[in-house]
């Protein structure tokens, strides 16, 4: 997929919170697990190299790919979200492209490992995006779009419903949350988050969990499941939006909205 033309705009950032007595009580939890992925974050496109080179293809094709589902999907709808989060940014491959392929006009990149978002902030430079751990940004209803991937499968399962709430919290009514997940029923996923570095501590979502979960906050409206095939069939690849409810594919897609 071809890299845009053009820089992307300055966003401006979302309203944050600094006042420690304001932190979210629920999040804190979630917040503890962040050692994990800060000793990872310097090391992690390392860590994906060998998935990477079994699957053909790179994480910004990945990343595109997603991106560019989820805004078909959107305009099919005519949303189109100006203030946007990407829950969960981890380097930030995701931010830029929420500007890219979405065009986002205010992006907050939220994540719990404060390492992770350093290395975010090398990447994204000065501009356009605004990076903070969820204990220091108050949900206030307001995002269009709250887009997530392969997150949930990090959190502990007491606490993902929290983080589910906390989405919620975040989105304005008729917001959408996009959240992307490893599927465990593909072979190949599967075998990738039992033998990788990065997904130790990893609890898989099937499908069938992640839409009970989403939907116990969201009106849920589709599930969809892409990257059937490695790269090394590139030329296959379009036939692979026939394949959208074959639930094989190696990612889901759970696209919900907040009524």
């Amino acid at each position: 997929m071809d890299k845009p033309a053009t820089a992307p705009p300055e966003i401006k950032a979302a309203p944050l919170a600094r006042d420690e007595s304001c932190l979210n009580e629920e999040m804190k939890p979630a917040a503890e697990n962040k050692p994990e992925f800060d000793k990872s974050a310097r090391r992690y496109e390392a860590l994906f190299k060998p998935w990477l080179r079994i699957a053909g293809s790179s994480r910004e094709y990945f990343a595109r790919s997603r991106l560019k589902w989820l805004s078909h999907l959107l305009s099919e709808q005519a949303i189109a979200p100006r203030r946007v989060m990407d829950f969960g940014c981890g380097t930030g491959m995701s931010l830029p492209l929420l500007v890219d392929i979405l065009h986002a006009k205010q992006v907050i990149g939220l994540d719990t490992s404060e390492e992770s978002l350093a290395v975010a902030r090398e990447s994204v430079g000065s501009g356009p995006v605004e990076l903070v751990t969820p204990t220091k940004y108050v949900p206030q209803q307001d995002l269009d779009l709250v887009f997530c991937n392969g997150v949930f499968h990090h959190i502990p399962v007491v606490e993902r419903s929290a983080a589910v709430d906390y989405v919620y919290r975040c989105l304005r009514p008729g917001g959408i949350f996009a959240m992307w997940e490893n599927n465990p029923w593909n072979p190949m996923q599967s075998f990738a988050m039992k033998h990788s570095e990065i997904d130790i501590n990893a609890i898989p979502l099937p499908p069938p969990e992640s839409h009970r979960l989403v939907a116990s906050e969201f009106s849920v409206i589709r599930t969809d499941y892409l990257f059937f095939l490695p790269g090394y069939f590139s030329w296959l690849h379009p036939m692979e939006k026939w394949l959208i409810k074959v639930p094989l594919g190696a990612q889901y897609q759970v696209l919900a909205r907040r009524e």
